[in-house]
């Protein structure tokens, strides 16, 4: 049985590659910008249930997303050309975490998402880290994903639906937006059917790390990213 390190506040992280079989490098320490911007550069994220001591994931393999694989089926084209979407960047943070948090209407499990990580995002989120991508039907938010950018990678946490397809849609307006500033690839984290039916792939953690190291030798874009689509 794999001894999981405690991590005490100001501690460093300890190595990714030293994760448990199920990916959890450690428990404890903070949710401080500082804590979780050092957690994003060492290939480490958070998820944690409520009431549980915070756990640091690095799972083994990555899912991860590049903008010139992703798949759009015939079917699906043709929802994006009639369906009424737009796509938004940054306009609305806080319901789009908080829709990510709730029971009905989303694509992934959002009990994780507690009062604490909200707050601690919606900090990043105000620093310029954090992004959100809204899908909208005659103004109303319908569907979105929020994550974290730094160097020339997204980190994606979480996204939601309220519609068909309300997420992939701000999938898809991400990838273009990815494409358009050359931005990398996007971190989907553990793979599930829904992201590796758009494209998306896994790597050995060793070889995300390698690319994650690379990737973060560039500039962050900051700021609202509705600015500078």
């Amino acid at each position: 049985m794999t001894r999981i390190p405690y991590l005490r506040v100001g501690e460093p992280f300890p190595p990714a590659t030293q994760a448990s079989r199920e990916g959890i490098v450690c428990y404890g320490g903070d949710l401080s910008p500082t804590r979780l911007l050092d957690a994003y550069r060492a290939g480490i994220f958070p998820w944690f249930n409520e009431n549980d001591p915070i756990l640091w994931w690095s799972p083994n393999p990555r899912c991860l997303l590049f903008p010139d694989d992703l798949i759009i089926r015939k079917s699906f084209e043709k929802r994006l050309r009639n369906g009424g979407f737009e796509v938004r960047f940054d306009t609305d943070f806080a319901s789009v975490i908080r829709a990510c948090r709730s029971v009905d209407g989303r694509d992934e499990a959002g009990t994780w998402i507690t009062q604490s990580i909200i707050e601690a995002y919606e900090t990043l989120h105000h620093m310029g880290y954090a992004h959100s991508v809204e899908t909208y039907i005659d103004d109303e938010l319908v569907g979105g994903l929020y994550g974290v950018s730094l160097g020339g990678g997204f980190f994606g946490e979480s996204m939601f639906s309220r519609v068909n397809d309300g997420s992939k849609v701000a999938l898809v307006g991400l990838v273009a937006f990815a494409k358009h500033h050359g931005l990398e690839f996007i971190d989907a984290q553990i793979p599930t059917q829904h992201i590796l039916s758009m494209g998306a792939v896994t790597l050995p953690r060793e070889d995300f790390l390698t690319l994650l190291a690379q990737t973060l030798q560039r500039p962050t874009l900051m700021g609202n990213w509705g600015e500078k689509r």
